[in-house]
């Protein structure tokens, strides 16, 4: 267990190290922004790309691995939206925002150094179709709903949809998967290129993390919600994942690990981008996306050693 908890830390300290400098004041938010969006947009699309494409595509894709983390993804959306709205009572876009808190991870910033630490490139398949599943339906499934409930649904479905087709770590995915598919090598003087600019993706990113984990606040008005997110996002969806992937569907080892493990990752910030835009309870989706980040400090350690002993 401590080893596990060892090779994270490396991870989460730079997680610490943003959000120190941000609340120090020796980074300044536009700082934070700039190195998130260039990690975004460059180093993540280019270390993605070279996972994907190095490996035969068979190694990488499973349609079994796929409909099962989407169809786990979907059944934790829909628990949560209905607790939200029948018994919390809350309006239909504050139940949408909620359901997709708890089922959006932090992939493209926590899953790429995080997944890799454990388990290397074979982990690029698995991330790339649970960043497919999160990103194309959930993250749309929960943008749709609160653009319907504000009476603007043709609006933010438009929006999802050309903000997923032009997503660099979806576009990345794609291009790697063609490239893995026809069995064209990447020429050396390009792959050298993608090695150092991928090299720097995750320090970059789980820099610009911490800095903006440093710029939101929980409340106490707002802590029994998203401890309520958070547990969903942490146990609930980890474990549902795991009896999916072990107990049902029997997959390989390998698939089940590295599932439940992007399950645990911590809720995304893209979350709090459409609850803010639609004034769906964004305060509490921030409270939510700052506490499962600093919970999963601990859960992530905990879950890795978990599913691999």
């Amino acid at each position: 267990m401590i080893d596990f908890a060892l090779l994270c830390l490396p991870i989460f300290g730079v997680v610490g190290l943003g959000w120190v400098a941000a609340r120090a004041r020796l980074a300044t938010p536009g700082v934070c922004d700039a190195l998130g969006a260039f990690s975004f947009r460059f180093e993540l699309p280019a270390l993605v790309f070279r996972m994907i494409s190095g490996q035969p595509l068979d190694r990488s894709f499973n349609v079994l691995f796929y409909g099962g983390y989407l169809g786990s993804g979907c059944l934790i959306f829909a628990l949560v939206f209905g607790l939200s709205h029948l018994l919390g009572r809350q309006s239909t876009a504050a139940a949408g925002a909620h359901a997709t808190t708890t089922t959006v991870s932090n992939l493209g910033f926590l899953g790429p150094p995080l997944a890799t630490a454990f388990f290397g490139e074979r982990s690029a398949g698995p991330l790339a179709m649970a960043i497919l599943a999160e990103v194309m339906v959930l993250l749309s499934l929960g943008g749709a709903i609160m653009g319907a409930s504000r009476g603007s649904g043709a609006g933010i479905t438009s929006h999802v949809i050309r903000g997923t087709a032009l997503n660099p770590v979806v576009a990345a995915i794609v291009l790697g998967a063609a490239f893995a598919a026809t069995g064209i090598a990447t020429p050396s003087p390009i792959d050298r290129f993608l090695v150092f600019l991928g090299g720097s993706a995750g320090p970059t990113a789980l820099f610009a993390v911490g800095g903006a984990l440093a710029m939101q606040r929980i409340d106490r008005t707002t802590a029994t919600v998203a401890a309520g997110l958070t547990a969903g996002k942490l146990i609930a969806y980890p474990l549902l994942v795991w009896y999916l992937f072990a107990q049902l569907l029997r997959l390989e080892s390998i698939w089940v690990q590295v599932a439940v493990l992007l399950a645990s990752m911590p809720s995304a910030g893209s979350n709090y981008v459409l609850a803010q835009r639609y004034a769906a309870d964004d305060d509490q989706v921030s409270a939510a996306i700052v506490l499962s980040t600093v919970v999963s400090v601990v859960t992530v350690p905990i879950a890795a050693w978990l599913v691999r002993h």
